[in-house]
């Protein structure tokens, strides 16, 4: 169901509104600041991504005029990712029309009580997925596939 439903929500966003789920993802993290502007690493450990892919994609969406890169004034090091004009306005033009799809093609399909169910368990697991280590610490522990596992493609 889940990848069903992400497909149909990804084609929708990309055809209707000419945004693809990734360039979403990222500029709903930037909407959900008042300022329009995170850390670029931030944004990443948000999404799950690793910190290649981020900046490969951030690097797409500047190209595209969804958002730029800022230095950040107190740590030369430190990247802001910023939603520019244009990117307010692609998110604004999706944001309705993925709402109505994802309540047309799930929420119209279950019922007040069952929705509460899945809101509990989906609270657990991410309770749980939030104690994981995600980063280097995360070589310690053993892998759920071996070597030759992933080659065959987990099986």
């Amino acid at each position: 169901m889940h990848e069903r439903l992400m497909g149909r929500l990804s084609r929708l966003l990309q055809t209707e509104c000419n945004v693809s789920p990734a360039d979403f993802a990222v500029l709903v993290e930037l909407t959900d600041v008042p300022e329009g502007r995170r850390r670029f690493l931030d944004i990443a450990r948000a999404l799950e991504w690793e910190k290649s892919r981020m900046s490969h994609h951030i690097a797409r969406m500047v190209k595209r005029g969804l958002v730029v890169r800022d230095r950040s004034p107190e740590d030369g090091r430190g990247t802001f990712v910023v939603i520019t004009d244009k990117g307010r306005a692609v998110i604004e033009a999706a944001v309705p029309r993925h709402v109505e799809a994802v309540r047309r093609l799930f929420l119209d399909h279950v019922t007040p009580s069952e929705l509460q169910v899945l809101a509990r368990i989906s609270e657990r697991v991410v309770e749980k997925l939030d104690e994981e280590p995600t980063g280097p610490e995360r070589a310690a522990r053993p892998a759920l596939c071996s070597r030759r596992e992933r080659r065959r493609g987990g099986r």
